[in-house]
């Protein structure tokens, strides 16, 4: 009796990895389009338009500024937090929107903290000046 035995070479089925990556590949192209990335519009840099802005900050009556050093002042007055949100409730011009002059070096909890105050006091928008730093 003759035993031959031949050896057969085992195929990897490479048909579910395929199908698998088509699928995922089609889910990235279908939800793609579907993810919003919010952007800011910054205005162009120009001689003109730092003149306006200029004029612009020096006519608002209500200014926040935020020091590297963290402290908040309003209207040239050193304030807390909590402070800030009682005295800009105190504030008759709710119809102007308050000014946030921010040191780049100042902590980013410290300008949300200063938002978050300037909406319990009911306004409805801020103008965000960031300083060189």
């Amino acid at each position: 009796m003759n035993l031959s035995f031949e050896e057969e070479e085992e195929e990897i089925n490479l048909t579910p990895l395929i199908d698998v990556v088509f699928v995922v590949l089609i889910m990235f192209i279908l939800v793609a389009p579907l993810v919003e990335i919010d952007r800011i519009h910054l205005a162009p840099a120009g001689e003109e338009k730092k003149a306006d802005m200029t004029s612009f900050q020096e006519n608002s009556a209500i200014k926040i500024h935020v020091y590297e050093d963290n402290t908040i002042w309003l209207n040239g007055v050193m304030v807390s937090v909590e402070e800030l949100s009682q005295a800009l409730m105190r504030l008759p011009q709710k119809h102007l929107s308050p000014q946030v002059f921010h040191d780049r070096n100042a902590y980013f909890g410290t300008y949300q903290s200063v938002k978050n105050a300037i909406e319990a006091a009911g306004f409805e928008s801020i103008d965000v000046i960031l300083k060189p730093g």
